[in-house]
């Protein structure tokens, strides 16, 4: 495959950055996205060229780095997939591809297509963990019974890579999809009840105070997140919220 490419370039978070072109042939229609973005790189470093930045880890569909935004699309042009996973028979002999960097306040461009996600860090410090008495008589989870409805949702939940995906495809750059999956995971289970009066609401003013917009429930986060992540999240995050707020007003 012969495909020109047309990659965002930006040297640092103060740079304007703009769109530049190149040309890259042979390509496999096996080969998966980021692969191809290898083979580009390695002719820029033979050229004595700048190599273009991009996140990447596992390449597995696990880790969530490999984000960026494809033909207007998160991961590109796949459903259920991240970008490591999308394979370029996706694409056609002689295409045009525009690959951008993730698109929000709260995701600052460091450089190229590589943006710095520590937002949704500092939102799982606020609230998306829980409280173990390590006093010795700590309690053996298998003991704790649940049941399966709740175990199976909490489970879904949980499979939330934290790319930023949701944020990338909403209109309002809202985190609501990414926070609402990890207070549900944690809602869900017993364990998970120690910080219940208070998880939502320090999770949600975090998210406020690093720069994400609000849901306007569009579903498009839903559509384009690889993992399935459900919007009913957003539901059980809002009804966790209210609860707490009642709880802390009395």
């Amino acid at each position: 495959m012969d495909l020109t490419l047309k990659i965002w370039r930006q040297k640092n978070k103060d740079d304007k950055g703009g769109m530049e072109t190149f040309q890259i042939s042979d390509v496999s229609p096996d080969s998966s996205f980021l692969e191809m973005l290898d083979l580009l790189n390695e002719d820029l470093v033979n050229k004595g060229e700048v190599p273009v930045a991009f996140d990447h880890d596992c390449r597995e569909g696990i880790c969530g780095m490999c984000s960026l935004y494809i033909n207007g699309e998160a991961h590109g042009p796949d459903r259920a997939v991240t970008t490591c996973q999308l394979h370029m028979r996706k694409f056609k002999d002689g295409d045009t591809i525009f690959v951008e960097p993730w698109r929000a306040k709260a995701f600052p461009v460091i450089k190229d297509l590589v943006v710095d996600r520590g937002a949704f860090d500092r939102i799982m410090e606020a609230g998306g963990f829980v409280s173990v008495n390590t006093s010795g008589n700590t309690q053996d989870a298998n003991a704790l019974p649940i049941p399966k409805v709740d175990a199976d949702n909490a489970f879904d939940a949980a499979t939330c890579i934290g790319c930023g995906a949701c944020v990338a495809t909403c209109k309002n750059a809202s985190a609501m999809l990414f926070v609402s999956a990890k207070v549900s995971q944690l809602a869900l289970l017993p364990q998970g009840q120690v910080e219940a009066k208070r998880r939502a609401i320090h999770m949600v003013e975090q998210m406020d105070h690093e720069g994400f917009g609000n849901c306007t429930n569009t579903g498009a986060c839903e559509v384009e997140c690889p993992k399935g992540i459900s919007l009913d999240n957003i539901a059980r995050m809002n009804r966790e919220y209210l609860s707490a707020a009642i709880v802390s007003e009395d």
